[in-house]
């Protein structure tokens, strides 16, 4: 992955506020819903219900495919990615703390809701094992797709 792939790919994640999230059901068909999310580099952050679909399926097989994207009238315009990564609840007090900071960093509004509401939900972190980039720009149906280092999933 170069740096120019993850700068791009973090740029694109600092741009957008909301993901589509595939995740797998038990019968085997994918389940796709919206999340909000944050990131800290190429790590995606994103909390879910632990009463929640989403949350069963991550239990059971943590592979989910993720989209971001906007709409645009001009098609030579659209850029996006897509990655697969595998989702775990975060747990290290440490790293709990930052992925709450960037949550309230990207949704301010959060900060106003009851703590009674928050701490039941399960803080899960994306780590992307392959992501595909879309630029359009340079023609139509462009995509780079790459496998991130780990440690460049770190530093990005």
């Amino acid at each position: 992955m170069s740096r120019e792939q993850a700068a791009k790919t973090v740029a694109l994640l600092g741009a957008h506020r909301i993901l589509t999230l595939a995740t797998l059901r038990p019968d085997g068909w994918p389940q796709a819903t919206i999340v909000g999310y944050a990131n800290d580099g190429l790590r995606v952050y994103f909390m879910i219900s632990r009463q929640s679909q989403k949350w069963t399926n991550l239990v059971r097989d943590p592979r989910v495919s993720i989209a971001i994207g906007a709409d645009t009238k001009d098609p030579m315009a659209i850029d996006g990615l897509s990655m697969a990564a595998r989702a775990v609840e975060v747990t290290d007090p440490g790293e709990l703390g930052r992925a709450r900071a960037a949550m309230l960093a990207r949704y301010p509004e959060y900060a106003a809701w009851p703590e009674s509401e928050i701490l039941p939900m399960a803080m899960m972190r994306a780590t992307p094992e392959i992501v595909s980039v879309l630029d359009y720009s340079k023609g139509f149906g462009h995509t780079e797709l790459f496998r991130p280092e780990p440690d460049s999933v770190a530093a990005a």
